[in-house]
């Protein structure tokens, strides 16, 4: 929904003079290691646990490279899915797939210490673990207590424990903790972010940790829906590092789904709620997912995104969706389901045409990356030194 906001609100989140804004981290999404589990009826299991590079993968190496060393990006997003690192037979928790999960780290590790960038984890679930088969909806929400087959909030939190460990080493490894949480009391999403945050902090990792909130993680409803709304509950959880920042979704589409291909939602007065509360609680944001599609007005919109997140410090980083190894002509977003291909370099649309990376990437996302990013050091709320490549 769009904000109306007074004039006096608007005020109080613009870039005030003297204040220091500064993206620290920015980069891509890269979708593909969700990939080959859909099924049309629902069918429990399917695609699990699937054929590397076959039916799924994280990252292609030439793309991050194109990536990182032409266009200088600094941040990866990196989805897999909790049924692949914990098998339905082992059920949710600190036992992995020791063959899964090695893939996974190949990636991370490319990204993080062959190219000197940071990369954030993203359990691509919406908070549901056990049938990712008719995603964003299948699957029982974790910690529901009044769905036998649903995992617990102690299991996620083992799942994360697990999963901190094995990175506890490198600093410039984000943990997201989940993507999309929706259609849950926002209470459970609380406890189930607060538990997996204690157990990683248990493990001595000081990685930067990213939360998000309910309804989809939605900036522009942030403030929305009552008691429920995520101001009334994400400020509560407690990092005994204080190093979590926020982790905001952000489409510009009539339903703020990123389905469609016209931009109707202006994202300056549908963010101001979220920056407001943000500042309120002094805290720091991601935006991890954005897009938009080449017409005129989505253009026009992503550039007044990217320039609100550079005017205003309570942002420190973003990354846009999305690439990928497999999207092949398919598009990520914003196209009505046309196959214009994706941001991953080297795709082309259905036609052979130009791609998003063509249209989109190149001419607008890129051209809003930093020349100076944070290229060493710990991932941190506070950021780090700013370098140039």
């Amino acid at each position: 929904m769009k904000l109306s906001l007074s004039a006096a609100a608007a005020a109080c989140v613009a870039l005030l003079p003297g204040a220091s804004a500064t993206i620290f981290y920015a980069g891509v999404a890269e979708a593909g290691g969700e990939f080959g589990a859909w099924s049309a009826t629902a069918q429990v299991g399917t695609g699990l646990p699937g054929r590397f590079g076959v039916d799924y993968a994280f990252t292609s190496a030439s793309g991050v490279d194109i990536m990182a060393d032409e266009h200088k990006v600094n941040l990866f997003r990196v989805a897999f899915l909790l049924e692949r690192m914990c098998p339905l037979s082992y059920g949710l928790g600190a036992k992995f797939n020791e063959t899964h999960f090695d893939h996974f780290k190949q990636s991370i590790d490319y990204i993080t210490k062959t190219k000197g960038a940071y990369a954030i984890l993203d359990p691509h679930n919406y908070m549901r673990y056990n049938n990712p088969s008719s995603q964003p909806f299948s699957g029982s929400v974790i910690g529901n207590t009044s769905d036998p087959t649903a995992a617990t909030t102690a299991q996620f939190g083992a799942f994360w424990g697990e999963l901190a460990k094995r990175f506890v080493d490198n600093e410039k490894v984000i943990f997201g903790l989940m993507n999309e949480p929706h259609d849950l009391p926002s209470s459970l999403n609380l406890a189930n972010l607060q538990i997996a945050i204690d157990e990683i902090r248990k493990t001595g990792a000081k990685n930067l940790i990213i939360a998000p909130g309910n309804s989809w993680s939605g900036g522009h409803y942030w403030t929305k829906g009552g008691s429920e709304a995520n101001s009334n509950w994400i400020h509560k959880l407690s990092d005994p590092l204080k190093n979590t920042a926020i982790d905001i979704h952000e489409y510009l589409d009539e339903d703020f789904s990123g389905g469609h291909l016209a931009c109707t939602q202006d994202p300056v007065t549908n963010l101001a709620g979220v920056t407001a509360w943000l500042k309120e609680n002094k805290l720091k944001a991601f935006i991890t997912e954005f897009g938009g599609s080449n017409t005129t007005g989505c253009v026009t919109m992503l550039n007044s995104m990217l320039d609100y997140m550079s005017q205003n410090e309570e942002y420190i980083g973003w990354t846009a969706w999305s690439a990928g190894p497999f999207w092949g002509p398919n598009s990520p977003c914003c196209t009505d389901q046309a196959q214009l291909g994706s941001l991953e370099p080297g795709s082309k649309a259905a036609d052979g045409g130009p791609s998003l990376y063509d249209t989109i990437w190149l001419p607008v996302i890129s051209k809003k990356v930093p020349a100076k990013l944070q290229w060493s050091g710990l991932a941190s709320v506070n950021g780090g030194a700013l370098t140039s490549r």
